[in-house]
């Protein structure tokens, strides 16, 4: 809409990187300090109302340029659409949902040795705070995934229209020849002669996206398959849920406590989108593992790749993937399953060769920017 000559653009945000070209960018504060002496329960929403503040302060600079917004959009829980409908009320303020923190999730008792406390629940209600005040101002929003609409009380869902994304499958496309050689010269990293790659991709390495489950599996695979070696992309921190209780990190924790061959094993840290898309393209087998959470942009990325995807049966991941069609699900605790899969996946390539057309075709027939973009544009002209 930037390049439209129809449609004058704003955007404003807290990074300070980047532009796009014919967007006006204005910046506000996204570094907010708590005061310690708030409640840790509402430290959120402080940090919430404190962003929405700055962000009305720009608002009141472009009302002073006499510039009046047909529509609003921002992304909501982080604070910056707070305000929006006090500074301009006659704008349509649309919404991005990503996750509402429902005290009965199944997120919250999916793994029974580390069930949600008391404390924890009540903390989830009260996060809730930001996000429930732009459900009520809101003139619409939307979800990626039904799932993830699902989560937000029944009297706001009509409300919330279920709209991913999308993703650039022009991007994220098979190689043409086959799988890729992975060579990854910044890193050090040349895996050209590797027989099998297993892939696992999150932002960090945590209980929720499965990472103690995976480096178990690895543990149990390492010991039977001497030719495979496994990438794991992400950092080496806590993006979701809770911290190690002994201080270390879950990395950390896996490679003291397993019996590990660490030359068939590659972490890569976050990589560069080039690099990123050269380990899906280079992959034998993926898999991804989370808890009923946020189903993960790498997901249909990978299937758009056309990796050959192993991954918990949950909530969110039976929305895209079906069991034996265009991937496989299996018990996210089951780590001997898993590996079980995945042995079964590289030992006969040809055979799931049906498997990753059907994901790639999922995803140009569900997920492809080039249908959800306009789409997407569609859906914010209807409010003009």
């Amino acid at each position: 809409m930037g390049k439209s000559l129809d449609h004058t653009v704003v955007f404003a945000t807290g990074r300070r990187e980047g532009e796009i070209e014919g967007v006006d960018k204005r910046l506000f504060r996204s570094e907010i300090e708590t005061v310690p002496e708030t409640h840790a329960f509402v430290q959120g929403t402080e940090s919430a109302v404190k962003i929405g503040q700055d962000a009305y302060r720009i608002a009141a600079q472009l009302k002073e340029q006499n510039f009046v917004p047909d529509i609003i959009y921002g992304h909501s829980g982080w604070g910056p659409t707070l305000f929006m409908k006090d500074a301009f009320p006659h704008a349509k303020l649309l919404a991005y949902f990503e996750w509402y923190y429902r005290a009965d999730s199944p997120l919250y008792n999916f793994d029974a040795s580390s069930p949600l406390k008391a404390g924890g629940i009540k903390h989830s209600r009260v996060r809730n705070v930001p996000i429930l005040t732009d459900l009520y101002s809101c003139d619409a929003g939307f979800s990626p995934t039904g799932w993830q609409r699902d989560q937000f009380p029944g009297e706001y869902r009509d409300k919330i229209k279920v709209l991913h994304d999308g993703v650039d499958t022009n991007f994220f496309r098979p190689w043409p020849y086959g799988r890729r050689p992975l060579i990854l010269p910044r890193l050090g990293l040349n895996l050209s002669g590797a027989k099998e790659i297993v892939t696992y991709i999150a932002r960090g390495m945590e209980p929720i996206r499965g990472f103690p489950q995976f480096m178990k599996t690895v543990e149990i695979l390492q010991k039977r398959r001497p030719d495979c070696h496994f990438v794991i992309c992400g950092d080496d921190r806590v993006a979701y849920g809770d911290p190690h209780p002994e201080g270390k990190t879950y990395k950390e924790a896996a490679l003291e406590e397993l019996d590990l061959d660490q030359s068939r094993l590659h972490f890569t840290g976050l990589l560069p989108y080039d690099e990123y898309v050269q380990v899906l393209q280079a992959s034998s087998a993926h898999v991804y593992l989370t808890w009923p959470f946020v189903l993960s942009w790498s997901t249909i990325e990978a299937m758009s790749c056309g990796c050959p995807l192993i991954a918990s049966d949950t909530e969110p991941v039976r929305e895209v993937i079906t069991d034996g069609e265009n991937g496989y699900l299996v018990d996210f605790f089951d780590t001997e399953a898993i590996a079980a899969k995945i042995a079964e996946v590289l030992d006969d390539p040809d055979k799931n060769k049906k498997i990753r057309q059907a994901a790639r075709k999922t995803v140009l027939e569900k997920y492809d920017l080039a249908y959800t973009l306009p789409e997407h544009l569609a859906w914010l002209e209807s409010f003009f």
